[in-house]
């Protein structure tokens, strides 16, 4: 079956730097679009980059700060210039290919300290 699983999470210092990777199996097909969501306690999930190709989107409120790539079936989310705000669970997405749907990692935890 298909599963994605997260690494990367943490806490950092304002300022500091995470990069978040996630890896998606189960798909011999492989994966369209995979991207990164993120959910604060009582909120609902955001996006945050997706990846479709070579094509990428970014919330606006990480632009110029965090960089989408993806090799493969791994996606990588660089976050620099970290903000309290960006605390939050992120969650990896990828769209396995003649499956349908969108599949989900657990989740991993950045925190960031003021």
């Amino acid at each position: 079956q298909v599963q994605l699983v997260e690494s990367g999470g943490g806490l950092v210092q304002t300022g500091g730097s995470l990069r978040l990777a996630c890896a998606a199996s189960g798909s011999i097909f492989g994966f369209s679009t995979m991207g990164w969501y993120r959910q604060v306690s009582g909120m609902q999930r955001e996006l945050v980059a997706t990846i479709t190709g070579g094509r990428t989107t970014y919330a606006d409120s990480v632009k110029g700060r965090f960089t989408i790539s993806r090799e493969n079936a791994k996606v990588y989310l660089q976050m620099n210039s970290l903000k309290p705000e960006d605390t939050a669970v992120y969650y990896c997405a990828a769209d396995p290919v003649r499956i349908g749907g969108r599949y989900w990692g657990k989740g991993t935890l950045v925190t960031v300290s003021s």
